[in-house]
């Protein structure tokens, strides 16, 4: 049986292994940092208390029962020892015949520091549970101050990023303000959350059409969301968010979706990382210049397929895609057939912006509004793990529909002494 390693346990790498699950010719080891996946594309709605963590993710072990030729290693990847075919890892070291480098992508801070002490990120569970009780002690904060400008600053939300996570959460959290902020708070007298969405760039969702950059930024200016194009962000003191035209926000909820970067390895060669450090990998997604090394997903920089000579959007569907196709290649090259190149298939793009309220760009058309936001609906929602995750997360959504309300806002963390008070 021919050793794999998959490292990361997204949408790319765990498409690997249920494709390769019970093949007698493989024995397949999944590396990851948490015991557990997850379903990044509703993070938002677990950082502003609308789903439970549970409803969006699933532990690794258990999705593994009966799986025979399947095992998990908790571990974080630390270097690879190429000449060796092995791997370090903080949990120890594990051989391979094929590695498979499915790590996805980071936040990225563009080098600067004090807006990654700062700022709020979005990019795992423990970022949306972090966020969730960043937001609600805050606002515990300023129903005690007597002071005007720090209540101000402690109800004001810049949102750093216009993509389809930026423009998400600026919606739930201006439906939250709406609908549930003056309830929750009676002790500041009716105010309001003050929310900016802010891009350096002169459109919100950039990847996708006119029709739905133009959507979302009449809808969300509808909202209440004070959206500023053109604002760099420069850097973040004395509790205000600074942009490189000078101008000044007072905040002290920053929320990061401005950027990711992939991951550097030690044992990769310099030369193999591309643009925004992902690995340039050929047609089949082997990393180039590296033998029976592979790259899927974020993590990769493919410009052999050629609908996109300048590599593949860091999507969920390309890393699914990218995931089978290497799959499938594997088999294919075990038992001596032809491999097929990675050829993307763009089903269309979806951004919800608020209650009722989404867009969707598909290969052929662009419709947007309610039938829009059903369709965002249900493509996420059938998109989950396990059944488990669609029930719990459809009843969340409706409960949330009818009574514009969710009881999930719940301020949960560890005791920073280990000690229960």
């Amino acid at each position: 049986m021919k050793k794999i390693v998959i490292i990361g346990g997204g949408f790319a790498g765990l498409n690997v292994v249920d494709h390769l699950a019970d093949d007698p010719d493989f024995h397949v080891t999944l590396v990851d940092r948490n015991n557990y996946s997850f379903f990044p594309p509703l993070f938002y709605q677990v950082s502003t208390g609308f789903l439970d963590p549970s409803n969006i993710s699933y532990p690794f072990r258990k999705h593994f029962h009966h799986k025979k030729n399947t095992h998990f290693r908790l571990g974080a990847l630390w270097g690879i020892v190429p000449e060796e075919r092995k791997v370090l890892l903080s949990s120890g070291e594990l051989n391979y015949d094929i590695l498979i480098l499915a790590t996805g992508t980071e936040s990225n801070y563009f080098g600067i520091e004090n807006i990654r002490k700062a700022a709020i990120p979005m990019k795992t569970i423990d970022d949306a549970i972090n966020m969730q009780n960043h937001i609600l002690l805050k606002l515990e904060e300023a129903t005690l101050t007597q002071d005007a400008e720090e209540r101000k600053s402690l109800t004001t939300i810049v949102v750093a990023g216009g993509g389809p996570s930026g423009v998400e959460v600026s919606g739930m959290l201006a439906e939250m303000s709406k609908n549930i902020f003056k309830k929750d708070y009676p002790e500041l007298d009716g105010k309001k959350l003050e929310i900016y969405l802010v891009d350096g760039s002169s459109s919100l969702l950039g990847p996708m059409s006119k029709k739905s950059q133009d959507y979302a930024l009449e809808k969300l200016t509808q909202m209440g969301v004070k959206v500023r194009l053109n604002k760099m962000v420069k850097d973040y003191c004395d509790g205000a968010v600074v942009f490189a035209d000078g101008e000044r926000i007072s905040t002290q909820l920053l929320i990061w979706t401005a950027g990711v970067t992939a991951s550097v390895f030690k044992g990769i060669p310099e030369e193999c990382y591309g643009r925004g450090r992902r690995l340039q990998v050929d047609a089949f997604n082997e990393v180039q210049g590296m033998q029976n090394v592979y790259a899927i997903g974020d993590t990769a920089f493919q410009a052999a397929d050629p609908g996109f000579p300048n590599g593949h959007p860091q999507l969920a569907q390309v890393a699914i895609q990218q995931g089978q196709n290497l799959a499938r290649n594997l088999k294919a090259k075990e038992r001596g057939q032809p491999l097929k190149p990675f050829v993307y298939h763009d089903k269309g793009s979806l951004a919800i912006v608020g209650k009722s309220k989404a867009v969707a760009d598909l290969p052929t058309m662009h419709f947007n509004g309610f039938f829009a936001w059903l369709t965002w609906l249900f493509v996420h929602l059938f998109s989950l793990y396990k059944f488990k995750n669609k029930i719990f997360t459809f009843y969340n959504w409706a409960i949330a529909f009818f009574t514009k309300d969710q009881s999930l806002r719940m301020i949960v963390r560890p005791d920073e002494n280990g000690e229960n008070r």
